[in-house]
């Protein structure tokens, strides 16, 4: 299972390399108003729309203005391409599926994760991308995006 390791605060965190697309450096991130408060704004990537999904909000963490360091992960949840920004992306991990403890072992009902990596020094959560929008709030941003356009965001070439 390879896992592409990234920083978020003090915290490492992994998502599956077959949902990442690619990694870019930071751009500015516009405001979507109306979004959910899992959205920090939109991108355009080359011509498209794509929603920056905030780590930090889901998980509690303080918030952190975005920095010229901060890298964007576009990625797929499920058929949705969204960026997520971290800190700084760490590695490609290959992870003997054997080390991983699916998230439904951990508790009966667990958000957002897919389970949790045993590794030398210590452990790993590896996020479920097709579960981090829930229903209601991948409703929301399409309302939100429909409603403005998102003409003036950031743009990556």
């Amino acid at each position: 299972m390879d896992i592409l390791v990234f920083e978020v605060g003090e915290q490492r965190y992994g998502v599956l390399s077959q949902d990442v697309q690619e990694i870019v450096r930071v751009v500015t991130i516009t405001p979507l108003p109306k979004a959910p408060a899992i959205v920090e704004g939109v991108i355009n990537l080359r011509g498209a729309v794509v929603p920056v999904l905030d780590l930090r909000a889901r998980f509690r963490l303080p918030a952190k203005a975005p920095e010229l360091s901060d890298q964007l992960v576009i990625a797929s949840a499920g058929s949705r391409r969204v960026a997520i920004r971290v800190d700084r992306t760490l590695e490609l991990l290959s992870i003997d599926p054997a080390e991983v403890t699916p998230a439904h072992l951990l508790a009966r009902k667990v958000e957002y994760l897919a389970g949790v990596a045993r590794l030398p020094d210590g452990l790993l959560l590896i996020h479920d991308l097709n579960t981090f929008l829930s229903h209601a709030e991948a409703e929301k941003l399409d309302e939100a995006v429909a409603g403005q356009g998102a003409r003036h965001a950031g743009a990556v070439d």
